[in-house]
């Protein structure tokens, strides 16, 4: 295949843009839930166990199942999964529209999450068989990268203007047309694409997966709400033993969903521990983020969410630039310069204060998104590569999985070590007028503290609200640092593991194209990777 046949065309951007939409709304879909749960909580009157399944049930079954569906789409067709996901998505989000008992919403949520985890690694396994021209593939997984983000950031802000006119339904109701739209434009303008040698489907081993994930994840988040104890730890454990006999299956198995021999190479493992850390810092950040701006400087969620557009506006110029500049200076420069840039937000925010300005907060996260912005769109594109396109589908999945880890790592343990400043500071300094109860719930949460200071004589609430927010503003600065060294230590890291890889195209770029001659549009017509 010449260069000039690698390149994409019209109808392939065109495609990408499609791709980005379900995007943008599975990522929507997870933090619309922050700013929509007080109103359905008022119309459904969910217990407090009920309020977090909603809350949490999308994200652990989207995470879950990540690598099943990658696999069903090398297998079954990308496309195909895509398409099938993404109607399944908008049955489930009329349905969570329309529900009337908590429990009905809950059940839309899990249907939600097991729509969703169909879209990442579809729409990312789709634009790697796309574009095939390695240049073009970095943009377009910038793009995508871009899609995730905008979602996260755009969900509190279209929420919140929809919560102002409609009922909270509405939030989900904004999904439909979307999908409706990628189901008349996905058969036009995106080819079909799977592995012409799937292999038999490992139902036990996509068991194994969900019940490891869940198990970790489950474990860590319930860590990071109510401290260590024997349920969180029963189930990280559980999940971690079913994890290490799931990667056993895959090392004996046949057709493994997984394709091992990718994790003997540094190409593959190390950005995939890069991706995790990148998102640990983030995700870890944000929780501190947006509690400053609400509770600490008393935004309410709209407000807050439209302080944070400038995090998302500026995510796009570090995409941008490491897109143009890795084919110049190397992926893996580009990687480790993305991290130091994110090292220089996180020293910014390091040195906030509970009296700071909220230009001071926004404009350290903006430094922090630039560079993690560089990162993940240079990684995701490095991971993509190092697969070959038969193993898309798995590959994305891995990408998205590790980041759900990171993720969810970040929230527990800076969240964990946060709070265990928080309570130790508020223990020392807390006026003495509070009762033990009162003080007790001052030191669980910094909501606690302000709801408990709303009960007070004006100067002992006073005297609290400004312990309060001068510990948890300790608290983010502990974080913040924490989240530098570890993104220092991931630059050495990679500058230093990655120096002496080729960075584009990779070998696997190269061998397969040596296969496949043409590639896809050379097969055979009966051949399942006909594009169709």
């Amino acid at each position: 295949m010449t260069e000039e046949e690698k390149r994409a065309g019209a109808r392939e951007w065109v495609g990408l843009a499609v791709l980005v939409l379900p995007c943008v709304l599975a990522s929507m879909d997870m933090a619309v839930m922050f700013i929509t749960l007080p109103s359905l909580t008022t119309d459904l009157g969910p217990s407090s166990s009920e309020q977090l399944w909603i809350m949490d049930t999308y994200g652990f079954l989207l995470a879950g199942l990540l690598i099943t569906m990658g696999t069903l789409g090398d297998r079954f067709g990308r496309r195909r999964v895509l398409l099938t996901g993404a109607a399944a998505f908008g049955a489930a989000s009329v349905l969570a529209a329309c529900s009337t008992s908590p429990e009905t919403l809950i059940a839309a949520r899990a249907l939600l999450g097991i729509a969703g985890a169909t879209l990442a690694p579809s729409t990312l396994s789709l634009i790697r068989s796309m574009f095939r021209d390695p240049a073009q593939r970095a943009t377009a997984v910038g793009v995508w990268t871009a899609g995730f983000a905008g979602g996260a950031v755009l969900g509190p802000i279209i929420g919140g203007l929809l919560l102002e006119h409609f009922w909270w339904g509405s939030v989900f109701l904004i999904n439909v047309p979307v999908m409706v739209l990628l189901l008349i434009l996905g058969p036009l303008l995106l080819t079909e694409h799977r592995d012409p040698e799937p292999g038999r489907f490992d139902l036990l081993g996509a068991a194994m997966s969900l019940v490891a994930v869940l198990g970790v994840i489950y474990g860590i988040k319930a860590m990071a709400e109510h401290g260590f104890g024997w349920i969180p730890l029963t189930c990280c454990a559980t999940g971690l033993a079913v994890g290490a006999a799931f990667l056993r299956r895959q090392h004996r198995a046949a057709n493994p969903m997984i394709d091992m021999a990718l994790f003997g190479t540094r190409r593959f493992t190390v950005p995939l521990l890069i991706n995790a850390l990148a998102t640990f810092g983030l995700v870890g950040f944000s929780l501190f983020n947006w509690q400053f701006m609400q509770l600490v400087l008393g935004m309410d969620p709209l407000e807050a969410a439209v302080w944070s557009l400038p995090t998302f506006l500026v995510m796009p110029l570090g995409i941008a630039l490491a897109t143009a500049i890795a084919p110049r200076i190397g992926q893996h420069n580009v990687i480790a310069a993305g991290l130091l840039v994110a090292t220089t937000g996180y020293v910014t925010l390091a040195l906030l204060q509970a009296d700071s300005h909220i230009v001071h907060l926004v404009s350290g996260m903006a430094i922090v998104s630039i560079g993690i912005g560089a990162v993940s769109a240079v990684v995701t594109e490095v991971i993509l590569s190092a697969a070959p396109p038969e193993r898309a589908g798995a590959a994305s999945a891995m990408a998205e999985t590790s980041a759900e880890f990171g993720g969810a790592l970040g929230i527990a343990i800076l969240g964990s070590i946060g709070t265990a400043f928080y309570r130790s500071e508020l223990t020392d300094k807390a006026p003495d007028a509070l009762t033990p109860k009162a003080l007790d719930v001052a030191r669980s949460t910094l909501g606690g503290a302000v709801e408990t200071a709303a009960t007070l004589p004006r100067s002992t609430a006073e005297s609290l609200r400004n312990v309060a927010f001068d510990a948890f503003a300790r608290e983010a600065r502990i974080a913040a640092l924490l989240s530098a060294v570890l993104m220092t230590g991931a630059a050495i890291l990679i500058a230093t593991l990655l120096r002496t890889t080729r960075t584009r195209p990779s070998p696997l770029d190269s061998q397969t194209a040596a296969e496949q001659g043409d590639g896809d549009r050379t097969r055979p017509p009966h051949s399942p990777a006909t594009p169709s």
